[in-house]
């Protein structure tokens, strides 16, 4: 299962898009600000590839989708550079911004954005913006070429499932997973990141930065509740083969690409790849319906949630299940209606959250 072919976003603006449906990783983008910040602050105190004398500041968001969340991260960037030039009576330096994913990405989307973008912007900073259609696991940019590498809730993508998975019975790493499920999965982000980290190395100054947020566990043990919404989507699935919707075999051989480590496996990969320095990992915790505040155990109207949160989950995964399960537009309805619903029955239980690591890297 490459993930070049099958993990793409639901495209356009319509009700069931990424672009309607990505208030949650907005959130996320909104939590995990203040280390983005102290990331440019540091950069910029050390004068690092010459930031800010330079007169182009060079910056890439990699696996950046498309909606309202791609041009708001270059905003909080090119604002965050403005607020240290002011402090320190600096001339504002020109913006490069590269525009990272696959190449199925809705990229159109993105480019009929950048004239609002731009004039929005009005004299405040000029920017450069370029979309950079290709795997973050291969090549994409020039040797020592970016300033400072960004990205959001896609770092958990692997380049492909794990391999060799047999008698799981499950979509993803469950409770009833057998040892050789996680040892595979573990073994495929470590040979993913290590990747990763080296590529970005050869792209990125030294001592440019490289801030990264993506789904982790905030336990060791791999069995944890972060991936209870994987289980209740395998759930799901069952209940169209009951129905005779689809086959048994098919959910057999069907693995989500996805892995969400423990931090010290992340540190632990970086400190063997040697690239980078770890300047900080932090933890973010935000609710499956990240427009429920409260802290309470239980969620207040479960169903709205359900529905909110199965929308959520259906922008980003709708069209790796399409593809894989061949399903019809009736079928993929039939089933997010039904995960709302197992959604809607979990969350009258237990109201869960999303675990999210935020990592900032400064290249050796």
């Amino acid at each position: 299962m490459a993930s070049g072919k099958l993990v793409n976003m639901n495209a356009g603006n319509g009700e069931c898009s990424y672009a309607s449906n990505s208030t949650l990783q907005r959130k996320v983008i909104q939590e995990a600000k203040p280390v983005l910040e102290d990331a440019i602050n540091n950069m910029f105190n050390n004068n690092i590839g010459d930031f800010p004398k330079s007169s182009c500041f060079n910056m890439a968001d990699l696996g950046c989708s498309s909606g309202p969340n791609t041009l708001f991260i270059v905003s909080n960037i090119i604002k965050i550079v403005q607020v240290l030039c002011d402090e320190k009576s600096c001339k504002m330096p020109e913006f490069q911004a590269y525009l990272n994913d696959l190449p199925d990405n809705d990229f159109n989307a993105i480019f009929k954005s950048i004239p609002s973008f731009y004039r929005d912007l009005k004299d405040e900073a000029n920017c450069f913006i370029s979309g950079v259609p290709g795997s973050f696991y291969e090549r994409l940019f020039p040797s020592k070429s970016l300033h400072l590498v960004h990205s959001s809730y896609s770092i958990h993508w692997l380049s492909q499932a794990p391999e060799k998975i047999e008698n799981n019975n499950n979509i993803y790493i469950a409770r009833t997973s057998p040892p050789h499920v996680i040892e595979a999965y573990m073994k495929q982000f470590d040979k993913d990141f290590s990747r990763f980290l080296q590529l970005r190395s050869d792209e990125i100054v030294s001592g440019g930065r490289m801030v990264l947020t993506f789904m982790g566990r905030s336990i060791p043990d791999p069995y944890g509740s972060h991936c209870a919404f994987l289980e209740l989507l395998s759930k799901s699935l069952v209940d169209l083969i009951h129905e005779g919707l689809i086959e048994q075999a098919k959910l057999d051989s069907f693995n989500f690409p996805l892995y969400a480590p423990y931090k010290d496996e992340v540190e632990k990969i970086v400190q063997m790849e040697g690239s980078f320095d770890v300047d900080t990992i932090k933890f973010l915790k935000v609710n499956w319906d990240e427009r429920d505040n409260d802290d309470d155990d239980i969620c207040f109207d479960a169903y709205s949630s359900g529905k909110h949160i199965a929308r959520t989950v259906r922008a980003a995964f709708e069209q790796m299940l399409v593809s894989h399960f061949e399903l019809g537009d009736c079928v993929v309805d039939y089933l997010f209606e039904r995960y709302a619903y197992h959604v809607a029955c979990h969350l009258l239980i237990q109201k869960d959250k999303f675990f999210n690591i935020v990592l900032s890297l400064r290249n050796k």
